[in-house]
């Protein structure tokens, strides 16, 4: 049988997506401190727009953690850095000057943090890098605002040295930065968006694009450790998946998408948690058999896909507002949160 459904790998990727949230909710208290100093009115507004951007990098980051499906608690060592770094922010010993330096070291740090757990996501798995591609629009934004305070410093550090304004030609990294956002690609959620969050349609669709990424990394290994490895994925993201659909989507279409149809998805669901349990009680090490069950239950899940994305997605299309498929979003986001926590506790 399959003797765990975690990996090490994968759980060393959950903590470091888990350690960049905890450093994204302190870049937030960071720039509403320093705004709240800021002795220079056109300095403000740069942090105010940050901020408002770093607001929606915390929402990509949180949909990230959950497509990428392990719930996990930043490291110790940063817990006790972000610490350390609220006091040094609240106190007064450091200029504005140095805490907008500290400020631009945390979000360089960011930016490696999410360079790293890309490349890591390239070494690990497919799959990974299916769910954490609106990662690349984070790191590419974070980038953007270091040029941003690189900036900021210069104008500042001038300003408290001599009185008096900095060479204009130095804020014109500021202006290149900021025109270098309107470049931005590769995520749903960016920086010029107004939107709040995804809607429902383009979250599951990235959960379907997951589960068919992992199907194609099993049938294309005979390694039972790997076998196990991407089965152990594939089963908490289905299960995760279908719970928290049968939670928030499934009720909440049933009527207008009918009682037959919504009745069909449920029964499906039904049927594939009862094969995944199936394959779970096989021995990877028997690779023939195992991928043999394994393609039983990719085509009965591509039949459940092939009819949420046509019928389902175009049932919400016409009976929902934008704004409602967002508000499904971000509940159906938060179910899979807390169900992947339990999951998660459930396995230990």
């Amino acid at each position: 049988m399959v003797t765990t459904l975690n990996d090490a790998k994968r759980l060393a990727i959950g903590e470091k997506l888990a350690d960049m949230k905890a450093f994204q909710n302190l870049i937030l208290s960071n720039e509403q401190k320093l705004m709240m100093e800021c002795p220079d009115q056109d300095v403000r507004e740069r942090l105010q727009n940050m901020m408002e951007d770093d607001q929606k990098n915390l929402g990509v980051l949180e949909t990230v953690i959950v497509q990428y499906g392990v719930q996990a608690e930043p490291s110790q060592a940063t817990q006790t850095m972000v610490e350390q770094i609220q006091q040094m922010m609240a106190g007064s010993e450091l200029s504005f000057y140095k805490k907008l330096a500290q400020h631009e070291l945390i979000k360089h740090g960011q930016v490696m943090s999410g360079l790293l757990v890309h490349k890591a996501g390239q070494t690990v798995g497919a799959d990974i890098e299916v769910a954490i591609a609106p990662l690349n629009t984070v790191n590419f934004e974070n980038r953007a605002h270091q040029e941003q305070l690189k900036g900021m410093l210069e104008l500042v550090g001038v300003r408290e040295l001599t009185g008096k304004d900095a060479d204009q030609g130095l804020w014109a990294r500021v202006q290149d930065a900021v025109a270098a956002l309107s470049g931005v690609a590769g995520s749903v959620v960016t920086q010029s968006s107004d939107k709040q969050d995804m809607n429902i349609q383009t979250l599951i669709r990235l959960d379907h694009n997951k589960a068919n990424t992992l199907f194609t990394e099993i049938g294309a290994t005979k390694d039972p450790q790997k076998l196990q490895e991407y089965f152990g994925q594939l089963y908490k993201d289905l299960l995760v998946h279908a719970k928290a659909e049968e939670e928030v989507v499934y009720p909440r279409v049933r009527s207008f998408y009918g009682e037959d149809n919504t009745k069909e998805l449920y029964d499906e669901q039904a049927q594939m948690e009862q094969i995944l349990n199936e394959i779970r009680a096989m021995s990877p090490s028997n690779a023939d058999a195992f991928r043999s069950r394994v393609e039983d239950l990719m085509e009965m899940v591509g039949d459940h896909i092939r009819q949420e994305e046509s019928t389902m997605f175009a049932a919400i299309d016409r009976n929902c507002t934008d704004e409602q498929k967002e508000q499904m979003s971000t509940q159906f986001k938060a179910a899979k949160a807390r169900l992947q926590q339990e999951m998660a506790n459930s396995l230990k």
